[in-house]
């Protein structure tokens, strides 16, 4: 059954097309490969006139990725392969960025993992894998950018954070406490770079919709989410993408160390 056919979920509306939001800019995305909220940005970025670059740390779906995006749009679409808790690889990725296009206009910094563990049964391994991913691989992709946005004087940074920084949810602790850490650094960041004219803000789903999301929550516990929307169902991924386009362009030039929900859940 569809999202659209669900009993008591309001329609899944049309997607909007592009504008031009992002014409001639660079935009540098992680974590962009398969089927989420990475992958739809990139989509999006392009439909508003961006140069792409896409980055991930599976090259096989990498490429894949990427050839499907030059296919349908007829673009050059740049793929980095980059693991984001290897800080040389976090470095060079950025550096190839300016060696083909000369400057970075936008940065989504979109790559997390996450897990469903209890405090009780948590490892140190499991804790630190997810918050060196999640929340330190975010920091290292915003000091590496960082320093040629300053150099341009010139920049935005968007990164992806979750109503989970706010809310509680069992078994999510190391999730949740990497995703408030990435809120945190979104605050300071954008304190730090305002003097260089660079913005720093983030995007906070709640429940975002793709294809394998049954592969890390079982379906009642999906079911269960669903219900609690406001709009009775999960957010589709160009519906989180379309706050990140939005935080990206100029509509927003006035905007910075902020987050953004994207949720419509009710308490």
């Amino acid at each position: 059954m569809s999202l659209n056919q669900r009993p008591g979920a309001t329609p899944v509306p049309d997607e909007t097309g592009g504008h031009g939001l992002l014409a001639g800019k660079v935009v540098v995305i992680t974590a962009a490969a398969g089927t989420g909220i990475g992958q739809t940005t990139a989509r999006r970025c392009l439909e508003e006139g961006a140069t792409v670059v896409i980055s991930d740390a599976h090259p096989r779906r990498l490429e894949e990725t990427a050839t499907e995006l030059r296919a349908q749009f007829d673009a050059e679409v740049l793929a980095v392969p980059c693991d984001v808790t290897i800080e040389d690889q976090v470095v060079a990725l950025y550096d190839a960025v300016i060696a083909r296009y000369g400057r970075i206009d936008v940065a989504v910094n979109n790559a997390g993992l996450g897990g469903t563990t209890n405090i009780v049964d948590m490892t140190d391994e499991q804790w630190s894998k997810v918050l060196d991913v999640t929340l330190t691989g975010t920091f290292r992709c915003t000091r590496a950018v960082l320093k040629h946005m300053y150099a341009a004087k010139s920049g935005v940074i968007v990164n992806n954070a979750s109503v989970l920084g706010w809310r509680a949810q069992p078994g999510q602790a190391h999730y949740a406490a990497a995703k408030a850490g990435v809120m945190a650094l979104t605050r300071c960041s954008a304190a730090e770079a305002a003097e260089h004219n660079v913005r720093v803000n983030a995007v906070s789903p709640s429940l975002a919709e793709h294809p394998f999301l049954n592969k890390v929550i079982d379906q009642a516990d999906l079911d269960v989410l669903r219900s609690r929307e406001l709009f009775g169902r999960g957010a589709e991924t160009w519906e989180v993408a379309n706050v990140i386009i939005f935080l990206a362009s100029g509509y927003s030039s006035y905007l910075s160390g902020e987050v953004i929900s994207t949720s419509s859940q009710h308490p």
